[in-house]
């Protein structure tokens, strides 16, 4: 099959092609496993924290990838929830125990060892995966692949962090960045939330106007003061400027939920800039989204079949999969980025 490789840790800026073209077997499905012919792959920021080492994957090489959408093309031993020929999806979680309070509770997400797809496990920038089937959801049938793809992690890593953010009608929701995540997020406020105005903090102003396009109340840099001081605040961003200046934006009681796996050391000094009377007093409050549980994306895709949610996409073919995530990484997005594989 064809496949795209991480060999190595690199600087993506330094090295723009750090995914090699190369040939690997098909995976064979174990017990309990599925075989899927991946038909599209979603290319995400994790990506870039896997290459340049943030949340590095525990051996090398490995296949990226964890916005997978595939046909199921062969079941292994014992597999009793799945059959030959559905459409499925993949997001970030691949397992867990499955058996410690965590699991148990349905926040697999938190167990300590969860095993994330394309991270721990080889992904979906390939012809095919092999994933237990647990770790599959049905695919809504109004969606084309390459739509569904972004809402496997993009999606329901929103619809966590809305969840976590814990607005109600009628109250204001700040974004900050405005890419493949923020960008769903809106959206489904739009729709759960209609008395909800949201405000957006990006520093591209291609995203700002992208989100008015969208129906954001405002939009405006990322160190811009917003109009009015805000409920909660959705950081998805890989900087810690944002989550400083997102802080002094909030309302007494306020949230921030920083919605990102690892955030980048190019501007840890910022975090020198906090100010307890401008930034944390009145109490306000600071929660991280880590990962993904499958009630997320079950949950998320749920929903998305309700309000026939249709994210923005581009599409490469998988051996562009390189110039996809150099754009992201130069913040070129409008959007969510999709590899068409078949």
């Amino acid at each position: 099959m064809k496949a795209m490789v991480l060999t190595e840790l690199c600087d993506i800026r330094e090295n723009p092609n750090p995914l090699l073209l190369e040939h690997p077997a098909v995976p064979e499905p174990g017990p309990n496993e599925v075989l899927l012919e991946v038909l599209a792959c979603g290319v995400c920021h994790t990506e870039l924290d896997e290459i340049e080492g943030r949340t590095a994957p525990p051996s090398l090489p490995v296949i990226p990838g964890h916005e997978i959408v595939g046909r199921i093309a062969r079941t292994g031993n014992d597999v009793k929830t799945r059959q030959v020929g559905e459409r499925v999806g993949v997001g970030w979680f691949f397992s867990s125990c499955g058996v410690c309070r965590y699991c148990l509770a349905g926040n697999e997400n938190l167990c300590s060892e969860f095993m994330a797809t394309g991270r721990d496990a080889d992904g979906g920038y390939a012809e095919f995966i092999s994933v237990p089937e647990g770790s599959v959801f049905t695919i809504p049938g109004y969606l084309s692949i390459t739509g569904a793809a972004p809402l496997l992690c993009a999606g329901a890593i929103g619809y966590r962090s809305l969840r976590l953010s814990g607005i109600r009608n009628g109250d204001n929701l700040g974004l900050t960045g405005f890419g493949g995540s923020a960008h769903l997020v809106l959206k489904m406020v739009k729709f759960r939330y209609p008395d909800t105005e949201v405000f957006v903090f990006a520093r591209n102003p291609g995203e700002r106007e992208f989100a008015m396009e969208l129906g954001a109340s405002w939009a405006g840099d990322t160190a811009t003061e917003s109009p009015i001081r805000l409920r909660s605040i959705i950081d998805t961003t890989p900087a810690w400027k944002p989550v400083v200046e997102a802080l002094k934006n909030l309302a007494p009681e306020g949230r921030l939920v920083i919605n990102a796996i690892r955030k980048e050391d190019t501007d840890r000094d910022y975090l020198l800039r906090i100010n307890y009377p401008e930034h944390l007093w009145m109490e306000k409050e600071i929660k991280s989204v880590a990962n993904v549980s499958r009630k997320d994306i079950s949950g998320f895709l749920d929903l998305a079949d309700e309000m026939r949610i249709q994210p923005e996409i581009e599409e490469y073919p998988l051996e562009d999969a390189n110039l996809a995530l150099s754009e992201l990484r130069m913040g070129n997005v409008r959007g969510a980025k999709v590899l068409r594989i078949i």
